[in-house]
């Protein structure tokens, strides 16, 4: 009769969301497999320590006895004592799956607290997240420092969103007659809302790694703020893809702000294109990112 397998594992991201490593220690009959991987785009500690036990639970055969050993109360307490599994629902979806084949029970050790086989699996997760070469690889560079195109074949496609915001900077008269519908060239407002849902369907073929989307919905709302004499522009994109669509918010931001400036820039020279940023995106492997309301 075969001995209970024990399992390994641990994860890790030193720039959290940022890359990342999972390390897992497979001990079965006397044998041990050292499995390690890394994730280049944009990753979390947490789906890291999820992962670690998918892979080493897929190394093992279905009907074993298991006990899974982790330092992440996230992984442990999930599965033991009913944490809901907001966010990385793919990853439990298939961990999930993986462990209604098997009997595994969960172990949770202290990190850093001189286990020898956790600390080993904490090597195998830090060295692959290139974390103990103290380097932080750009997902669009290859080991030889190669310009690539990011491979998203392996990714399931999931429903993303992006929304991204900026704005136009004019004198209060040029403010007025953008409200007044008076430029000589026409409705700027109706003009630049296009030219930013164009500039976002046209997205890969400007940003030369940028993937080409399918884009579901392209939002991009205008509004005149006379308080500052500005035009503030959100854009929101969706699409149902393997890689996120925040460039295509990005990019309708930008063809908005410069429509305007170009409609606008004969009767005003100190027109200023300000703060195009990113402020929410949603879906990937990354989950929900919101970085101001």
């Amino acid at each position: 009769m075969s001995e209970q397998i024990r399992i390994y594992t641990d994860g890790s991201c030193p720039v959290n969301p940022g890359p990342g490593g999972w390390g897992a220690i497979v001990k079965c009959n006397g044998e041990e497999t050292e499995l390690a991987g890394h994730e280049e785009e944009t990753t979390t500690n947490n789906r890291m320590e999820v992962t670690a036990a998918i892979k080493g639970l897929e190394a093992t055969p279905e009907d074993s006895m298991i006990i899974l050993y982790s330092d992440s109360q996230y992984l442990v307490n999930t599965m033991t004592r009913g944490w809901k599994k907001n966010a990385n629902v793919d990853l439990w979806t298939l961990l999930d799956t993986l462990v209604a084949q098997r009997n595994v029970t969960w172990e949770w050790v202290r990190g850093h607290a001189g286990h020898p086989d956790n600390e080993r699996a904490d090597k195998l997760a830090t060295g692959m997240s290139g974390a103990s070469r103290n380097e932080s690889r750009l997902s669009h560079v290859d080991e030889h420092g190669k310009v690539k195109m990011v491979d998203v074949s392996w990714k399931p496609e999931t429903e993303r969103e992006a929304i991204a915001r900026g704005s136009v900077v004019m004198q209060k008269q040029t403010m007025e007659l953008i409200r007044d519908g008076e430029v000589e060239k026409g409705d700027v407002l109706s003009v630049a809302r296009v030219a930013g849902i164009m500039g976002a369907k046209r997205t890969s073929e400007l940003i030369p790694l940028c993937h080409s989307l399918p884009l579901d919905q392209v939002l991009v709302e205008l509004e005149l703020d006379e308080k500052n004499n500005q035009v503030q522009i959100t854009a929101t994109a969706r699409t149902t893809a393997k890689t996120g669509v925040e460039m295509e918010a990005l990019t309708a931001v930008t063809i908005s702000a410069l429509t305007i400036y170009d409609m606008c820039k004969a009767v005003d020279r100190g027109i200023r294109i300000e703060n195009i940023r990113l402020v929410m995106k949603r879906g990937g492997n990354s989950g929900d990112i919101l970085l101001e309301k």
